[in-house]
Formats: C-alpha cells, structure tokens, sequence
C-alpha cells in the first residue's frame, strides 16, 4: 500500500492546508511543507510488494465490467521522477513562503492537487487511471496561473488550457480506440498497459494511434512546434508555478513517450523517429534561439527549457543504452537547474518589481549571494563540465551519434546558443552600471540560501558521481526496453 499513500499524502495535505488557512495562513504552509516531507521519507523507506521487474505493485478491481483497474507499480525509472516531484514540492513550498499572501490556502491546495496528479501519472499502468490523473494535474495548474499570476494570467491559463486538453482529448480517443482494438482481438475488455502490449495492429492504425499518443505528450514536452503555451505560462505563472511547470509538469510528457509510446508502437517508432529527431534538434536551436532575444527575464528561462528539452526528444528517439542515460540524467539536472533559474527570477521580481533585463544592471555589488548563486546556475544551464546537464546532454549527443551522426552535430550547435543566452542574462543583470531602481535591494534570506544550497548539491552530485543514478534507473530503462524494438 506505499504507492496509494504516495499518491493520498499530497491529496489530504492539500486539503488539510485549505481547511487550516482559514486559523492562519502559516499553518497552510506548515501543513504543506510537513506533508512533502512525509512524501519524501516514504520514498526514501525500502519499498515492499514488487515481483518481477517492479520495486511495488498493486492492482485492484476499480470498475471490472469496463475493465478499469486501480493498477499501480513503480520501478527505477518512477522512483526517480517521483523523488524529484518531493523535492521540487518541498522547494516550491519554500520558495512561494512569502510570494503568496493572498488565498494561501487555496494556492497549497492547488499546488500539492497537482503534484498527486504527477505523482499518479508516474505509477499509472491502466491507461484510463493514467488519463485521469493526466487531466487531474492539469486543472489544479490552471488555477496557480490563473489566480496567483502576473499581468496576462488569464491569457496565458486559458491558452495552456486549450493546449493540454487539445493533447488529452487525443490521448483519450487514443486510448479508447486500442481497447477496443485488442476486445476484436481477444473478446477481453481491458485498459491494463502490460496486456495491450501484446496487441497486434496493422501498419496504418499502429501510425495513427501512436500519433494519438504522440501529439498529446509532444505538447506536454513541449516539442516544436507545439510549444507556443509554454513562454506565456512560465511568464506569468507564480514562482512556484513555474517550478512545478518545468520541472515536473514537462517530464510528464517525456516520461509518456518513454514508458508509453514506444513500447505500445515499436514499428511506428521505428518509421516516425527520423521525425521525431528532427524536431528534438529543431526545438533545441529554436529555444536556444529565441532566448538569446529576449528582455523579459522569465521568458528567456522559459524558452531555454524547449532547448533542453529538445535534448531529451531527440535522446528518446535515438533509442539506445547511452541516449536513454542521458534522457534520464537530462530530466532531472533540468529540473533542478531550470527550476533554480526560475526561483532566483521569482526573487528578483519580488525586490525589483520588473522581469525586464534592461531595467536591471549592476547587481552583483549590492545582491553578491544572488547574482554568484545565479551564475552556477546559469553555467549549469548551459552545460559545465562538472554539473548535472552537462552529463545529460552529453551522453544524448553521443548515444545519437552512434545513430545519426547529422542529428548530433546539429544539436551540437545548441550547446553554443545556450553559451550565449546564459552569459547574456549574466551580463544585462549583474554586471554594467546600475540600473537606478532605487535603493540597494536585499540580498537573498537563509531561506532561498538553503533552496539553492539543495539544488546546487543536487546537480554537482549528478555531474561528479552520476553512476548511482543510472543504477537506481536501469531496471526501469530495461523494463521499457524489453518491449521496443527500435535500432
């Protein structure tokens, strides 16, 4: 029963932390923080009740004569992404502690909602319990946007909105349509993915459906060219929001091309991943691109995430032992080091009441923990030697090679775009002579000091000893494997 309470511990603390706020706002967060912690002691207690390739498993009858169960299991793979959703959750708590003043209940109720729907898309192996928790994640999103956000937040909700359940209405005709494929088959009514495995389907539905699949997570990714809700939605979304959007929400779909469309398509893959791969190395120079022009500072950490993630997109298609490594390795550094970016901005807005770089300068003297913070995490992002991304997109940039060697080289040339982006937020907000904002702004609280100190950590681990990683995933990576059949 460790993966039930793994998915209620975030449900009933949210609860908790709306009905508390109506004593104090302070218990909201108390609640919260005590209830991500407990997710993540969960985790870090040896899990019991796997057999075979998981570490925990429990299938129960949900609604048997529609062939739903509540079948859950988790293997290296999920642990991984679920122990970054804790920490992520704890983080964001921390960060948003003083951001948030207004309907703080609500907001934590809103933002541990949506980490249950993650949680729940990361052990869901019924496909209709994974679309239910798919579309839970998403509302309560919805809300932090469009509630708790910035100048165009109802824009940028309603837009992310219509983008996802645009991909989650795919996904569900996708889903209904295999069901009912394998009843003509077998005269079994089932949702179970370890049983639709076994289907057999002809050359031009197997394309169809792994479109269904595809474009729905593609979206999530997001991958060019379904990326256009991301920018808005990360710019005006609250810091916490935004922590949650890219560290987690995006490895949702990732992790949905990973556990789900490959395995159930192999021979589509094998066909479509020339495509796919096209557009991984597209959204990597496009994203680099287009945050090299940016003045909004939110906006250029949003659009560095389509680069990265144009790494992971182009790791999965290439399909081997080294890509699929650096897959993984790149999901979680990015988590860290984006979401870090993406605190430090909430920070800067917080004191300076602007986004815009060219309204910043000369920072480095009157905020030296920020701005030398800001710069591990900007050479992070851009992928030093010695650090989490770097290890990730260079294990992607040689597990392709092995395959294609024009798809490496041109991803390569992303690496040299994210030099400059990175250098040039360094640049236009710390150095230079200073803005004139008025008054000397405060340095950064023990509070953010602690945040940043995990995330720092974090990412030096992954970058200086990365291997007790890739052998906590491996079981994972082997269970998807074992079922596709890419090259």
């Amino acid at each position: 029963m460790t993966l039930v309470w793994l998915v209620l511990i975030p449900l009933l603390g949210g609860c908790l932390a709306w009905l508390a706020a109506r004593r104090s706002p302070a218990w909201a967060r108390w609640i919260s923080l005590v209830a991500l912690f407990a997710e993540l002691a969960l985790l870090l207690v040896p899990v019991t009740g796997g057999h075979g390739r998981w570490l925990a498993e429990v299938d129960l009858p949900w609604a048997p004569p529609l062939g739903i169960r509540f079948h859950l299991a988790m293997d290296g793979l999920s642990f991984a992404l679920i122990l970054l959703t804790a920490v992520l959750g704890i983080l964001s708590v921390l960060a948003s502690w003083t951001e948030i003043t207004e309907k703080v209940g609500f907001f934590h109720f809103n933002l541990l909602l949506t980490l249950t729907g993650v949680v729940g898309v990361f052990l869901a192996l019924d496909l209709l319990l994974f679309f239910f928790f798919w579309e839970l994640m998403l509302i309560p999103m919805y809300f932090l946007i469009v509630v708790w956000g910035h100048e165009r937040r109802v824009y940028a909700a309603i837009k992310f909105f219509l983008f996802t359940q645009g991909g989650g209405l795919l996904l569900l005709i996708a889903i209904l349509t295999l069901s009912f494929l394998y009843f003509r088959q077998s005269h079994v009514v089932t949702f179970d993915y370890l049983t639709l495995l076994k289907i057999h389907l002809s050359p031009g539905t197997d394309t169809l459906l792994m479109l269904g699949f595809f474009i729905a997570f593609a979206v999530k990714l997001p991958a060019v060219p379904f990326h256009t809700w991301l920018p808005d939605a990360h710019t005006e979304a609250p810091t916490a929001g935004s922590v949650v959007l890219a560290g987690l929400l995006l490895k949702t779909g990732a992790y949905g091309l990973l556990r789900f469309v490959i395995p159930l398509f192999p021979d589509a893959s094998v066909h479509f991943a020339p495509f796919a791969m096209g557009m991984g190395v597209a959204g990597i120079i496009y994203g680099a691109t287009l945050a090299f022009a940016q003045t909004d500072l939110k906006r250029l950490v949003a659009y560095s995430s389509v680069s990265h993630l144009g790494f992971v997109l182009l790791g999965i298609y290439a399909w081997n032992g080294l890509a699929l490594q650096g897959v993984v390795m790149q999901m979680l550094a990015h988590g860290l080091s984006t979401g870090a970016l993406f605190i430090l901005v909430g920070a800067l807005q917080e004191r300076l009441k602007t986004r815009d770089m060219g309204k910043m300068g000369g920072l480095w003297t009157s905020m030296p923990r920020l701005a030398a913070i800001a710069m591990f995490f900007a050479v992070a992002s851009l992928g030093l030697p010695g650090l989490g991304d770097f290890v990730g997109e260079f294990l992607v940039l040689l597990g392709t090679y092995r395959i294609a060697p024009a798809f490496a080289a041109a991803a390569a040339a992303g690496l040299v775009a994210s030099a400059l982006y990175a250098l040039l937020l360094i640049q236009r907000v710390f150095h230079g002579p200073p803005s004139g904002t008025g008054g000397a702004p405060p340095d950064l609280a023990p509070r953010h000091l602690f945040v940043m100190g995990i995330m720092m950590a974090g990412l030096v681990w992954f970058g200086m000893a990365p291997q007790p990683v890739f052998d906590a995933v491996a079981p994972g990576l082997d269970n998807i494997t074992a079922f596709a059949r890419i090259p």
